[in-house]
């Protein structure tokens, strides 16, 4: 983190640190599936989870034949 020039925030370095920590323990193969098995299901299974992928439910909900309502500026 002690590079020439960087700058890091409290939120930006307690993020990074404990990546190093698990790269020095020796766990960072194993923490890395546990990532990778985490994105699958945040970013793939959440998507497809009615069978119907959410793009298509996005779509289906924008195309409808009755406009939503506008807002009434008050």
């Amino acid at each position: 983190m002690d590079i020439t020039g960087a700058r890091w925030t409290i939120r930006g370095a307690e993020a990074v640190l404990p990546l190093g920590s698990l790269y020095i323990s020796g766990d960072w193969d194993e923490y890395w599936q546990f990532h990778l098995q985490q994105e699958h299901k945040r970013n793939h299974l959440a998507l497809h989870s009615s069978g119907i992928p959410l793009i298509k439910q996005v779509l289906k909900a924008r195309c409808s034949t009755t406009p939503p309502p506008l807002p009434i500026p008050v």
